[in-house]
């Protein structure tokens, strides 16, 4: 209130009194307009966001179905299943994918650390693997331009 008060005498002394006291008078401090709402008419009623009302699993979403144990056979599926019991048929599936992924990157990684212990024991090192490479390479780099040598000493 205070505000308003110095706006009003600030503008009384610029002669503009007036027009502030408009400015204020219709806005009002703290007031809130009243919001009225119409009248709908009364909607159906809704169903729940969770609770689809059905959905005709593939060929793919039977198997899924069939493996993640929520049936025994193609038969005992029925023609609709909610989406629900899909979706949680394909984590079922998701998380046993991982778990495999998972034993197979344990296994091959003990498969490589007794294939690297037993190449040890056998004085096969990757560094004088490399340096048998490096040698093979110089003397097949040598041995074209010694023939090149000699065929220019034939020459003259």
């Amino acid at each position: 209130m205070n505000f308003i008060r110095s706006r009003i005498s600030i503008g009384s002394l610029l002669g503009q009194r007036r027009h502030v006291l408009q400015t204020w008078s219709h806005r009002g401090m703290c007031n809130k307009l009243q919001e009225t709402k119409a009248e709908s008419p009364p909607a159906a009623p809704p169903r729940p966001a969770f609770r689809l009302p059905g959905y005709k699993p593939s060929d793919m979403d039977k198997k899924m179905l069939i493996w993640s144990g929520r049936f025994k056979s193609a038969e005992q599926i029925p023609e609709t299943v909610s989406f629900e019991m899909i979706d949680a048929a394909r984590n079922k599936i998701r998380v046993k994918a991982a778990y495999v992924m998972m034993a197979a990157t344990i296994g091959a990684c003990m498969v490589m650390v007794f294939l690297g212990k037993r190449s040890l024991a056998r004085k096969e090192t990757l560094t004088a693997l490399n340096i048998e490479k490096k040698a093979r390479w110089r003397e097949e780099h040598q041995k074209p331009s010694a023939s090149a040598v000699a065929l220019s000493d034939k020459a003259q």
